[in-house]
């Protein structure tokens, strides 16, 4: 018997998506993931979701401002401005298109556009579940960050906390709600920002959690709690798996997900049925070796909405 690698899904079938990349690195300390967008498309991933059945358009990049020419007050949160108009347009595109029905798969760019994704999904759904892949909680605010950098701040204002000009991006807040969110791999977490997650953060599963029960069990956990959920957002970023598998990524953390876990749980996803947009971000090319990250993460997209094996 052979195997049909990536067969058409019959679900995929009939999914119409649209890419929109991200080219902004504003959020984060580290140039280079502006150029992720360019890197995951080089990869194939336009083909990768055709072969599986899916419709596939590409609405292009949204104009982000280039970091050289804007001048950043050390007293301010880094880039605010500027991230914010960057969001704005991407929550006015996602919008958009989940409103004609279409699936976003946004391209980045570091974390912060998360933002503007959920934002954007906010506008037309009233209950969006979110599964947050990270190796950080991408939970702290102005006054627990020690960097002052926005992209380890986006889930904690899709939950309700953070900068009022970050929590304004949505028609409502939270944009999700603590009961319809779980973070998951995370294994790199700032001191106050751990008492934030305990305190006011979604369902979290650590690397440990996996370690001991497994993404199958984990992942399980994950799709029953967002079940009052009609459409799910899956935000990856590319450091939560171990650099070993994915090196093109500007904060990597030692002991992440293995490839098939992360595969595992796109296809669990896929299999869930409810997944309506994605987003993968993170990966940084300067970084990588042979654009290795940005296969990956092509691969992981198809395999959340819908590649199989047979």
């Amino acid at each position: 018997m052979s195997l049909r690698i990536g067969s058409i899904n019959p679900a995929a079938r009939f999914m119409k998506a649209t890419i929109i990349g991200v080219p902004m690195d504003l959020g984060a300390g580290r140039r280079g993931v502006d150029m992720g967008p360019s890197a995951i498309r080089h990869a194939g991933l336009h083909d990768m979701l055709r072969r599986i059945g899916c419709e596939v358009e590409d609405a292009g990049d949204v104009a982000v401002p280039v970091a050289e020419s804007r001048v950043v007050l050390e007293s301010d949160l880094r880039f605010l401005d500027e991230i914010v108009t960057t969001c704005q347009h991407l929550a006015d595109s996602v919008a958009r298109l989940a409103g004609a029905g279409r699936v976003p798969i946004v391209l980045g760019g570091d974390h912060s556009i998360a933002m503007g994704t959920i934002a954007g999904l906010a506008r037309i759904s009233p209950r969006v579940g979110l599964l947050y892949f990270d190796a950080h909680g991408d939970f702290n605010t102005p006054a627990s960050s020690p960097s002052g950098n926005i992209h380890g701040m986006p889930l904690a204002v899709a939950l309700g906390l953070g900068d009022e000009r970050l929590l304004d991006l949505a028609p409502r807040r939270p944009m999700v709600r603590r009961e319809d969110a779980a973070l998951i791999g995370i294994r790199d977490i700032d001191p106050e920002e751990r008492r934030l997650i305990h305190e006011k953060g979604p369902a979290s599963f650590t690397v440990r959690d996996v370690d001991e029960r497994g993404m199958r069990s984990v992942m399980a956990e994950c799709i029953a709690l967002t079940s009052g959920c009609d459409r799910l957002h899956v935000s990856f970023d590319m450091d939560v798996l171990d650099p070993m598998h994915a090196p093109g990524t500007g904060t990597p953390v030692e002991g992440g997900l293995t490839l098939r876990e992360a595969h595992l749980a796109m296809e669990m996803l896929a299999d869930d049925g409810r997944v309506r947009s994605i987003e993968i971000v993170e990966t940084n090319p300067i970084l990588d070796t042979g654009n290795r990250t940005g296969q990956l993460a092509a691969g992981l997209i198809a395999s959340c909405l819908g590649k199989r094996i047979l």
